[in-house]
């Protein structure tokens, strides 16, 4: 190769770097960054949403706050693949949110959740649309209504700040900010373009007001070995890359936040490629906020069944899915720690 050859690859680098560096791949491990703690959050879009809820109440003490998109209230489905498809999507027969509190006390009481003290002072956020003919408004409510009787019947949890935002006209489907014709459908890749950024006002939610406006994303998109991280080598029917993305300066080691973002079913990067975790609109906000965004990535999988790769929410991964012993919830938690939590986490 020329000199003059690699001095123009190196201008266009220059010239295009930031594309560069938003295709960029690993398939390694997950890079040790310096995370804040109380500066960790979980996001989900409709089975993302009932594991984001799961993955709060499983492990408080990592996943401080959360956003949930066009989901129901934890422990729902009670293990039921029949409940899940009926009460936990069309609202009929309705929800009993109280029982699913009671129970939800109950299990953290005996340790099968984390200690709902921790989630004193958290940023709870659940966004839902009024068009969404997938899972209905009534069952969205039903999650909001979950956290605001957990946090009524706990003095520890006075402090605990519950945001139900369920009229704007979307169907199911993450809202970002471009407009166009697909917000009241619910097509692949699942985001609408609606006119609205969901993800700008799921991170004011979490981590308050921005320092300022968010442009294109500056960071790196990388992927990373999903199966290194298995709880005790168990599967955890998961994909075999998932992805991370890293605004500059956590890149550069500097404090950083992290935020988990989980897709809904026939979401993942074997459906729609790179879609949801290049064009939801989360990087570019954690270049502004200083957070670093994981995407992890199921798989479908007709034995156990889960043809449309959705996060366990019904227990065919096993009767603890939704407990401090479910293994993609462990194995969330492992992702976190590989990252770097503080000790104590």
């Amino acid at each position: 190769m020329s000199m003059l050859h690699r001095l123009r690859l190196t201008a266009l680098g220059l010239l295009f770097g930031t594309a560069a560096a938003c295709a960029a791949h690993d398939d390694g491990g997950l890079p040790k960054l310096h995370l804040e703690a109380g500066r960790t959050a979980v996001v989900g879009l409709s089975s993302g949403a009932y594991m984001a809820t799961q993955a709060q109440l499983a492990y408080p003490e990592l996943f401080h706050d959360a956003a949930m998109v066009a989901g129901g209230p934890y422990g729902c489905a009670g293990g039921n693949l029949q409940t899940a498809l009926s009460s936990c999507m069309k609202g009929a027969p309705a929800i009993d949110v109280a029982a699913l509190v009671a129970s939800a006390r109950k299990r953290a009481a005996a340790g099968q959740l984390g200690s709902l003290d921790a989630l004193a002072g958290a940023h709870v956020y659940l966004l839902h649309g009024r068009d969404d003919a997938t899972v209905a408004p009534a069952v969205a409510e039903a999650g909001a209504q979950f956290y605001q009787q957990l946090k009524a019947g706990s003095p520890a949890l006075a402090g605990m700040q519950v945001v139900d935002d369920g009229g704007r006209a979307f169907a199911h489907n993450l809202p970002v900010a471009a407009s166009g014709e697909d917000c009241d459908k619910s097509v692949s890749p699942y985001l609408g373009h609606c006119g609205f950024d969901a993800a700008g006002e799921i991170f004011r939610q979490l981590f308050g007001a921005p320092a300022r406006a968010a442009t294109e994303a500056q960071g790196t998109l990388r992927s990373f070995d999903q199966d290194a991280l298995r709880p005790d080598g168990k599967d955890a029917l998961l994909a075999a890359k998932g992805y991370l993305y890293l605004p500059p300066a956590c890149a550069a080691g500097k404090p950083c936040g992290l935020v988990v973002a989980l897709h809904g079913c026939k979401q993942n990067a074997d459906a729609i490629g790179e879609a949801f975790v290049k064009d939801a609109g989360f990087n570019r906000w954690a270049d502004v906020y200083g957070v670093a965004v994981l995407y992890p990535q199921t798989r479908a999988s007709f034995a156990p069944l889960n043809p449309q790769a959705c996060w366990d929410w019904w227990g065919y991964s096993g009767s603890d899915y939704d407990t401090r012993q479910g293994v993609q919830l462990r194995w969330l938690a492992n992702a976190v720690r590989a990252l770097g939590l503080p000790a104590g986490h």
